[in-house]
């Protein structure tokens, strides 16, 4: 991970616990963390072995934003490089710390504390889950700097709030606590202990066949927001023409008849 601004570790059961590690920082987004980011949506993207990912920030926050001092230090590179594409991407190298989440074949939990602010708000909104303790501090926070949030959040925000709610949260800036931030839909469950909490789940989810949870996330990313009906059931019964006698979905129904614990074997 870039200049180790990211940490991840893989337990015996599949789960991937990522970390944001600057912590003295509040996990602010400088040049080395978007670099961070993008690499560990890449490299996880791959790892068979990861069943579920627990996506925290060390220290007392999730992440504060933008660093806009930690942009300028590395020579070159400013916010504009951050719209930057690569060839063959469809997200810019910003949007892609956000975004990539949602392209991991893993469910991804994020666990929320302290301030999750602008470009950290949006990292959280690409995670499937989302754990909040009661008093964290959400914010679409960038019309305080005159601009608009633009890390995938036309992607992630629509499926989780009406269009009145994500206007009113742009247009303001304003900070909302967890607790707000459930009623409203962009926190799934409020807790005290969201990392304890994400990754009690996480275990939950690696329990399960990894195919059919990884299918299950293919087919809502790919429809959810769709106007394509044909498409979106064709991409059902394709999926589950595949899922159906495969190793893992024999053994799913085999343990389950038998009353034991499935041993479930990883994606190729």
């Amino acid at each position: 991970m870039s200049e180790h601004r990211v940490r991840i570790d893989v337990d015996e059961l599949g789960v991937a616990t990522v970390t944001l590690d600057r912590a003295e920082k509040h996990n602010a987004l400088d040049s080395a963390m978007f670099d961070a980011l993008v690499d560990a949506t890449a490299r996880l993207a791959v790892d068979r072995r990861v069943r579920a990912v627990v996506l925290h920030g060390a220290g007392k926050s999730f992440c504060s934003g933008l660093d806009i001092t930690g942009l300028a230090d590395r020579k070159g590179m400013g916010p504009r490089d951050l719209l930057a594409r690569e060839d063959g991407q469809v997200a810019g190298h910003g949007q892609r710390a956000a975004y990539g989440w949602s392209r991991v074949p893993a469910p991804v939990i994020a666990a929320i504390t302290g301030n999750c602010f602008g470009g950290g708000l949006q990292i959280a909104l690409g995670a499937d889950i989302r754990f909040a303790t009661p008093d964290a501090r959400l914010s679409i926070m960038e019309v305080k700097w005159g601009l608009v949030p633009d890390m995938g959040i036309t992607q992630s925000l629509p499926r989780l709030v009406g269009l009145d709610v994500a206007k009113e949260l742009t247009f303001t800036g304003r900070i909302i606590t967890g607790a707000e931030a459930k009623k409203l839909g962009l926190v799934t469950h409020v807790v005290d202990d969201p990392l304890a909490a994400a990754s009690e789940l996480a275990r939950e989810i690696a329990g399960k066949s990894p195919h059919a949870v990884q299918a299950a996330k293919r087919l809502y990313e790919e429809t959810w927001t769709g106007s394509d009906q044909a498409s979106a059931l064709m991409l059902e019964s394709t999926l589950q023409v595949e899922l159906m006698g495969s190793p893992n979905q024999v053994e799913a129904v085999t343990a389950g008849t038998a009353g034991r614990a499935p041993a479930f074997v990883d994606p190729d």
